[in-house]
C-alpha cells in the first residue's frame, strides 16, 4: 500500500469503528494528522480521495463531514464508472451477463416482498409498453422503468443501485435490437407479462425463472447479432 492508502484506511477504520459516525465532523486537519500519526500533506491526499468517493463531503467554511453513507450515495460513483466503459461488444455482453446473474435472484426476492403499490407500479409501466410497442425508444424506456419497479419492490436499495447502472448502460444495445428485429417487441412484451404474473402470484421461483427467461433471451440475442455485426460501438454512442 503506498502511504496515500495507508492513510485512507485509517481514517476508513475510524468510520468502520463508529468513532467518525455518518453526518459528523472531522476534526481539524492538524489534530486528526496527529491522532492518527500523518502528515498534513498525507491527511490532505486521503481526505481528497473520500471525497471523491462521496464517503466525506466538504463544507466550505464549516469543515469536512462524514456522508451519510447510504448504498445510493457511495455506489453512486459505480453508474459514473460504468457508465465511463467502452462501449465495445465485450463490454456489453459483459454487463447483459451481469444483469443474468443479479436480475433473476431479485425477481424472486421481489415476489416475496412486493406490495400493491409496487404492483401497481409495475403494471403501469407494464401498460405504458404495450402502448408504445411500435415507439422502440419509448418501449425501452418504460421496460427499464418497469425493471426497476421490479428492483424497487426487494427494499433493497444496493441492489437498486447496482443494477440501475448495469442496465442503463445496456439500453442502447437493447433499443439498437428492437429497431432491427421486427419481432422483438413482442416478445419483449410476453416476456414482461410472465414477470408480472409470477409477481402477482408472490411466486418467487416462477418470477426468477421468468426473469432469467427474459434477461437471457436479450443477452442470447445480443450475442449472436453483436459478434457479427460492426454495430456493436455504435449501439451505445
Amino acid at each position: 500500500m503506498s502511504l496515500t492508502d495507508k492513510a485512507i484506511a485509517r481514517i476508513r477504520e475510524l468510520i468502520q469503528s463508529g468513532e467518525l459516525a455518518p453526518g459528523s465532523k472531522l476534526p481539524p486537519e492538524p489534530q486528526l494528522a496527529t491522532e492518527l500519526g500523518l502528515s498534513r500533506n498525507l491527511m490532505r491526499e486521503a481526505v481528497k480521495s473520500l471525497v471523491v468517493a462521496r464517503v466525506l463531503e466538504i463544507r466550505r467554511g464549516d469543515g469536512t463531514y462524514v456522508t451519510s453513507l447510504q448504498p445510493d450515495l457511495l455506489l453512486g460513483g459505480l453508474i459514473g464508472a460504468v457508465e465511463l466503459l467502452q462501449g465495445d461488444t465485450g463490454t456489453i455482453l459483459d454487463l447483459m451477463e451481469v444483469r443474468r446473474l443479479f436480475e433473476p435472484v431479485a425477481a424472486a426476492l421481489a415476489a416475496t416482498r412486493i406490495a400493491e403499490p409496487g404492483l401497481a407500479d409495475v403494471k403501469r409501466h407494464l401498460d405504458a409498453m404495450s402502448e408504445a410497442r411500435d415507439d422502440v425508444e419509448l418501449l425501452n424506456q418504460h421496460d427499464a422503468a418497469f425493471h426497476r419497479a421490479v428492483i424497487a419492490a426487494t427494499g433493497n436499495d444496493t441492489l437498486v443501485t447496482l443494477l440501475e447502472g448495469i442496465s442503463g448502460r445496456t439500453l442502447r444495445a437493447r433499443i439498437w435490437r428492437g429497431l432491427v428485429d421486427a419481432d422483438a417487441a413482442g416478445r419483449t412484451l410476453a416476456e414482461h407479462e410472465a414477470i408480472y404474473r409470477a409477481l402477482v402470484a408472490r411466486d418467487g421461483p416462477l418470477a426468477q425463472a421468468a426473469a432469467l427467461l427474459h434477461v437471457s433471451n436479450t443477452e442470447s440475442w445480443l450475442r449472436t447479432h453483436l459478434g457479427t455485426s460492426g454495430s456493436a460501438a455504435s449501439t451505445e454512442r
